[in-house]
């Protein structure tokens, strides 16, 4: 580590930056970079695929997950190293754009680092591979559209098997064929077509809420909203069957002004009359419920105590603080409309739903709206054994709504199992022929980097790598395009016929990101570490840079 200062002609030295900072330059700052990406990447590949494994992590509190999902294990991880930052974020972003292939996704990124370093140590310069790296994700985006195959949108067969091909590499695998189903009916419930023919899926009609108990055989589809809240008053009905919702944003509470104001009161009867007043405005307020015709109110804001007991008295269920995200729910769920102040609602602004009941989960009382006719906006209860297994269940159910979302919108599946990784490599490798120059080294590279898929599920699974990639190489130069790692059924197999599937938009997801990541890695000859005001650098460099070496 190089101090940040230099040395004039006269022999005087020169700080350049603050005393304490460190920089690293040239051929040390990017084999550190590319030491730091392997190790993230080699964290994380033993979870690959259906026999991948678990990570337990626990954090500074002591909280434990138990995960196999990338995006979770890379968030939960505590790394310093700015260079597995950056891959952090690559997981992230391919978490939020298509939710499914965080794990390759940095396996990939790994590997076309470790493939450049090795071109890097053979005087080949980074710009240069950079270019080829670059060149390669553009061929190997069109060779994806050229062998993806088009299906129905709406095709529920379909669509569940790709449900299903997510969860596979679970912790809820042996239940993926009922998880599945309930994510597919979910999302065809929820999507919507567009003017120009297409589909789109707005995540925000779709509310996953979980509780430990029972088993993950118990998870259901409610066609309608459940809410974490229970019944305003004791007196109230706790079940309404035929039910006409009205939604308000405003409280049924007297309301403070928003100035300072005084009453004067002369004699004792004035605090009666104005204690009557006060309960005469709530029991309007309440009537106007009424008189529009509710059964049930839901507000999101508060209610009084007395308006609570008129709305008892009248067999209103009444529920209180819903959540405003929830109340949009419940108005694309039910068809009611929300209002502002209870003197704009009318008959027509009112939901329906076949039931309304309170139930109790576990310990818990909670509120379902059911029943409804045509909901735009649906629930999913998500049960386990424990805690752990509800939360790597709710994270499994988000990977499979995310990539039937991804094939409503863009209908193209490829097969997984690292059949389109081995053919990629196989295109790649045939066209790197046709380029001149030592961006052909770069190419081939690359290639070579996306092989990395495939054999890690064989490693995964017990199998001999070397044995695998050959004879998956033979089935490719074979033509058969779909020839995979069926890590269930011991060997290589065609995967589309054995329904493993995916969406093509997440393979192309993956290469654009670990491309754009790797290049931006390799683009960085100088990392300047900052040192802290009054501390000097820990021993190993700053952010635990040196100890990544």
């Amino acid at each position: 580590m190089s101090e940040a200062s230099f040395v004039t002609t006269g022999g005087q030295q020169v700080l350049i930056l603050r005393e304490g900072s460190t920089q690293r330059r040239g051929r040390r700052a990017q084999n550190n970079n590319i030491a730091a990406a392997k190790l993230v990447a080699e964290a994380v590949k033993t979870s690959m695929g259906p026999k991948g494994m678990d990570k337990m992590l626990v954090d500074s509190m002591g909280d434990v997950t138990i995960t196999n999902d990338g995006a979770t294990m890379l968030k939960e991880m505590d790394i310093q190293h700015p260079a597995g930052k950056m891959i952090i974020e690559v997981a992230k972003t391919v978490d939020s754009e298509v939710g499914d292939g965080t794990t390759s996704s940095v396996v990939l990124t790994g590997a076309l680092l470790e493939r450049a370093g090795e071109l890097i140590e053979k005087g080949v310069h980074p710009m240069v591979i950079v270019n080829g790296y670059s060149s390669a994700a553009k061929k190997a985006q069109k060779i994806l559209n050229e062998i993806s195959v088009g299906v129905e949108p709406e095709d529920r067969a379909t669509l569940t098997k790709i449900a299903r091909t997510s969860m596979a590499s679970k912790m809820v695998s042996d239940d993926s064929t009922s998880l599945g189903a309930i994510v597919v009916d979910a999302l065809l419930q929820v999507v919507e077509k567009t003017t120009e023919g297409t589909f789109r899926v707005d995540l925000d009609n779709l509310k996953v809420e979980k509780k430990p108990g029972d088993s993950l055989k118990d998870t259901a589809l409610t066609l309608g909203i459940i809410l974490d809240k229970e019944v305003a008053h004791s007196g109230m009905p706790k079940r309404v069957e035929k039910a006409r919702i009205a939604l308000v944003s405003s409280p049924l509470e007297i309301e403070k002004t928003e100035f300072d104001a005084k009453i004067s009161i002369d004699k004792p009867a004035q605090i009666q009359q104005f204690l009557d007043e006060e309960t005469r405005m709530l029991k309007d307020m309440v009537d106007k419920v009424s008189e529009a015709g509710a059964n049930v109110l839901l507000c999101q804001k508060g209610i009084a105590d007395v308006a609570q007991s008129y709305l008892a008295k009248a067999g209103i269920l009444s529920v209180r603080r819903v959540k405003e995200s929830d109340m949009t729910k419940l108005a694309r769920a039910t068809g009611a409309r929300m209002v502002t102040g209870l003197d704009a609602l009318t008959k027509a602004d009112l939901g329906q739903a076949g039931l309304v009941e309170e139930r109790k989960v576990e310990d818990d009382k909670w509120i379902f709206v059911t029943d409804c006719k045509n909901p735009k906006a649906v629930s999913i209860l998500v049960r386990g054994g424990s805690q752990r297994i509800v939360d790597e269940a709710e994270r499994s159910i988000h990977d499979a709504v995310m990539v039937v979302k991804d094939v409503l919108e863009n209908p193209a599946i490829v097969a997984g199992g690292g059949a389109v990784e081995e053919e990629l490599a196989y295109r790649l490798l045939k066209w790197s022929a046709t380029i001149q120059g030592r961006e052909q080294l770069a190419v081939e590279k690359f290639a070579d980097a996306m092989e990395t898929i495939p054999i890690a599920l064989a490693v995964n699974a017990g199998f001999d790598p070397i044995d695998t990639q050959v004879e998956l190489r033979e089935s490719h130069e074979a033509g058969k395009t779909w020839a995979g790692v069926d890590v269930l059924g011991r060997g290589v197999r065609d995967m589309y016929a054995k329904e493993v599937i995916e969406p093509v938009s997440v393979k192309g997801q993956v290469i654009k990101s670990a491309t754009e990541c790797a290049c931006m890695i390799l683009r960085i000859d100088d990392v300047i570490a900052g040192g802290r005001k009054g501390h000097s650098p820990p021993r190993g460099g700053p952010s635990g840079m040196e100890g990544m070496e």
